[in-house]
């Protein structure tokens, strides 16, 4: 099945109107801070924030809000690929299992998707990850390893004194978002015709080479659109494990705001780096979405 492929239109009279709409609105609201509140604005300093330079070594190293940027992008990278397994695996559960799989997979998408992502989250640390990380001693682990697989679990994850934080946050974030890939997977599976199925097995091939090489592919051209959809409400979401003190953008943003007191300038930072990440995820799945277009 091959997606018609459409140009982009040009920008019409209702879309102008918004954006000028939008535009006002933005600078109505600097104005009644900037006039009326008298609101003093002190962008000058957001940009140390960013990155410092490093008197030592002669570097220019990221300080509070890179640093949560980077750990914010470490963190949904991680649990996007994590729920992206949970959910294919219980997908397939819900849409190609047994009864009792089926179960399964019912028990878990209902039980995720009606627990609030917030309860969800001190539901997991504080009951769960608190026990079984503190008795894996993973941390402590860590920091009697080499110099270099330090390094590079810090390049991957975090530093040692923080990786069992860091751990509960990404399997909560991945169990959260895990409950919709799984509908999304499951439901681009059911859409596929069981004449796929017989056609694959007719030509000698197993039941596992028929689901990752004909129905597997079928199912992920199918459900892209709204995988990019929640990848891209991953990012979003992880801001909610600032409360178990994970060094994320917005836990970085909270610190500096009671620190300076520069209000809006670090929560605007804060939401064009949040764009940054959600507005180049979202071009980059609209890139690939066009590239199937075009090419099948």
């Amino acid at each position: 099945m091959n997606f018609p492929y459409h140009r982009q239109k040009r920008l019409g009279v209702v879309d102008i109107a918004a954006l000028m709409l939008v535009v006002g609105a933005v600078g109505l609201f600097f104005h009644r801070l900037t006039v009326v509140i008298q609101y003093k604005w002190e962008w000058e300093a957001i940009p140390s924030y960013l990155f410092r330079f490093d008197l030592q070594t002669g570097e220019l190293r990221p300080n509070m809000l890179m640093q949560g940027f980077i750990t914010t992008l470490k963190l949904s990278v991680w649990s996007m690929v994590t729920a992206f397994g949970i959910g294919s695996l219980c997908g397939v559960m819900r849409a190609r299992g047994a009864r009792l799989y089926r179960f399964i997979g019912w028990l878990y998408v209902n039980t995720v998707r009606n627990i609030p992502s917030l309860v969800l989250v001190f539901i997991f640390y504080y009951f769960i990850s608190s026990q079984f990380f503190d008795t894996l001693d993973l941390d402590a682990r860590l920091r009697g390893s080499s110099a270099p697989l330090r390094a590079i679990m810090e390049f991957l994850f975090t530093s040692e004194d923080r990786i069992n934080v860091f751990f509960s946050a990404v399997i909560t974030l991945a169990l959260y978002e895990g409950a919709y890939v799984t509908e999304i997977i499951r439901g681009g599976l059911s859409g596929i015709p069981q004449g796929q199925w017989d056609a694959a097995y007719s030509l000698g091939l197993s039941p596992v080479q028929t689901f990752f090489s004909v129905i597997f592919p079928q199912t992920l051209r199918r459900v892209f659109s709204p995988l990019g959809g929640q990848f891209i409400s991953t990012i979003k979401d992880s801001a909610i494990v600032s409360v178990i003190s994970v060094q994320e953008l917005t836990f970085q943003g909270m610190e500096l705001m009671s620190a300076t007191y520069l209000t809006f300038e670090v929560w605007i930072t804060v939401t064009l780096l949040y764009f940054v990440l959600t507005f180049s995820l979202s071009r980059f799945m609209a890139f690939l979405e066009e590239r199937y277009a075009r090419y099948g």
